[in-house]
């Protein structure tokens, strides 16, 4: 008896481990399939929970100044929080990878800018794949670079700062919001194009880089107008120079580069909101509304006219699109002028 009940016992567990098992796999059958049938269901409660909008630069530049507009503004339509959550280093990397890790739940948003097209041709290689790792939502604005100078120093216009960098060979600081940063690649446009040597200062994120400059620590800056209007409006910062092919209507008269006479340098600085790869179809397309909305929005229209910014709305298609042109674009640029992260 005692030899059956020994017997007996392994089967009956063994019986009870292969019950576990089919019910487990049942178990992940189903879960599967409600993952199928749910994520409509899901997209229309979205959001139940504060939202991440990342912004791989510093406080108080052009990035972060947009990304409290809009999160504020679309948290009110969606009846969730958005936090704005700084991330900057190697200009924008940083920030931009750490999204790319993210779930593709929509809790986790970047609002990102043109150097997302640059920083792969300046780096060489960067821990994320611009196109494959990221779902577009919209554009939400564009703005062209303005080149601004610390009012002490004296030139009054890009021909004059030219002449005076001539003078003085490597004197001069400029001012960028990090290695590989947009703005770090105009004042190397900037230099090549008129032939000067301007010493290029790093900064994480274009809000640190004009705080620098109204200090005095730099002699000039390119950033978009937002990151400098107070200091424009005050006196502190001069603005000399503007990317645009015709005088821009708020400071007509800045004169553009090209009559300063520095070529290729017709350019807008566009900013976007991307979620990680993966994103469901019904939560992009009620982001991309949502987003779309705002930009529409009478606030947000008025406030873009005192920021001196450009509404740009796109499909998530067309967004995608751009970022692949620009891509290929800069990716040429860089190459040609041969520009590296230190």
């Amino acid at each position: 008896m005692l030899a059956l009940m020994i017997r007996t016992r392994p089967n009956s567990a063994l019986r009870r481990t292969r019950r576990k098992r089919s019910s487990a796999k049942l178990n992940r059958f189903l879960i599967a399939l409600h993952a199928l049938i749910v994520p409509p269901a899901v997209a229309q409660d979205y959001p139940t929970k504060p939202i991440r909008l990342i912004v791989p630069y510093a406080a108080g530049g052009s990035s972060d100044i947009i990304a409290r507009l809009y999160g504020q503004r679309v948290g009110e339509t969606l009846g969730q929080t958005f936090v704005v959550d700084n991330r900057p280093g190697a200009g924008g990397v940083i920030g931009t990878e750490i999204l790319s890790r993210c779930a593709p739940d929509g809790y986790s948003l970047i609002l990102q800018d043109m150097p997302h097209t640059i920083n792969p041709a300046v780096y060489g290689k960067v821990p994320y794949d611009p196109i494959k790792d990221f779902t577009p939502i919209t554009l939400v604005a564009r703005a062209p670079q303005w080149l601004f100078v610390f009012p002490a120093v004296p030139a009054k216009t890009v021909g004059e700062l030219i002449a005076l960098a001539k003078a003085q060979p490597g004197n001069l600081k400029i001012g960028s919001a990090g290695n590989g940063s947009g703005t770090h690649l105009m004042a190397e446009l900037l230099m090549r194009g008129a032939g000067i040597n301007l010493t290029h200062v790093p900064y994480k994120g274009a809000g640190p880089a004009v705080t620098a400059t109204v200090a005095g620590e730099m002699s000039a800056v390119f950033t978009s107008m937002p990151a400098a209007i107070s200091f424009v409006q005050s006196g502190r910062l001069r603005p000399i120079g503007v990317t645009t092919a015709k005088r821009h209507p708020s400071h007509p008269d800045v004169p553009t580069f090209e009559e300063s006479g520095v070529p290729n340098m017709v350019l807008t600085h566009w900013f976007g909101v991307l979620a990680p790869a993966g994103l469901s179809k019904p939560i992009l397309a009620k982001l991309n509304r949502e987003f779309i909305a705002a930009a529409d929005s009478p606030a947000i229209v008025e406030r873009y006219k005192t920021l001196i910014l450009e509404p740009a709305t796109t499909t998530p298609e067309e967004f995608r699109a751009l970022i692949e042109t620009d891509l290929r674009r800069w990716g040429r640029v860089v190459k040609e002028a041969n520009i590296r992260a230190q």
